[in-house]
């Protein structure tokens, strides 16, 4: 039935959309290489919702899923941030700080799907989450210039494969009735992202970013945590020497 196959129809537009967005990075297209990623990301979000909804999860799904996260998440915002960011710095840099974003991103979706993770939490930033950052982040290059590129680069990618415990939205379902107004919504917030492409993706860059920066304070937090403790365990065991 077409309902069981939905879900893997929402999945295969999220890695058309990733390769319409590198083909727009090639094309010099760049707003709109970027917002193939946002829509990538509703369509990404939308296809495990569906899937539960019609009961049609499988373990084809899951890889299927996978793949794509790789080609729209991976690969085409680091192309998006290669072609409009690090055209003036040495190539050989260039490469390899291109090349590390989809490898880390490889590695956090086959950890993913092999570890169990933390009930409500994700374990490392998920990858749509940080194609999205690195994707929108690419549209500010007339106000920030490639080092600072290149730090978020690596600060996300080392985001992606750390230990760090992210809030994790996918117990946040979609009703059975709500499936078939799936596509509706799809084609409205295509529609948007058409019309207002640059604008849409500097805006949605702001709760993204918010979304990894949740990450990276809450190491400091367990980093001042540790030393509070060190620091008190050092001071006990002062007090028991002099006693």
């Amino acid at each position: 039935m077409f309902t069981k196959s939905l879900p893997n129809v929402c999945t295969l537009g999220n890695l058309f959309l990733g390769m319409l967005s590198i083909i727009f990075a090639f094309e010099g297209k760049y707003s709109m290489a970027a917002i193939m990623v946002i829509v990538a990301m509703l369509l990404d979000g939308l296809d495990g919702r569906v899937a539960r909804a019609l009961n049609a999860q499988s373990e084809f799904g899951k890889e299927l899923d996978s793949l794509s996260d790789v080609i729209s998440f991976g690969v085409a915002p680091a192309i998006l941030m290669y072609t409009i960011a690090f055209s003036s710095i040495q190539p050989g840099l260039a490469w390899a700080i291109t090349a590390i974003f989809p490898m880390c991103g490889a590695l956090r979706l086959a950890r993913f799907n092999v570890r169990k993770g933390v009930p409500g939490y994700f374990i490392g930033l998920p990858i749509p989450a940080a194609g999205g950052v690195i994707a929108t982040l690419s549209l500010f290059h007339k106000n920030i210039t490639a080092p600072y590129f290149i730090f978020g680069i690596i600060l996300v990618s080392y985001l992606m494969v750390s230990s760090v415990k992210y809030p994790n939205f996918k117990k946040i379902g979609l009703p059975k009735k709500g499936v078939m107004l799936a596509p509706l919504v799809v084609i409205f917030a295509v529609t948007i992202a058409v019309v207002f492409p640059e604008e849409l993706s500097k805006l949605i860059f702001i709760p993204l970013v918010l979304y990894a920066a949740y990450g990276i304070k809450q190491t400091f937090d367990k980093l001042l945590r540790r030393s509070k403790q060190a620091e008190e365990e050092e001071a006990e065991e002062a007090y028991n020497t002099k006693r």
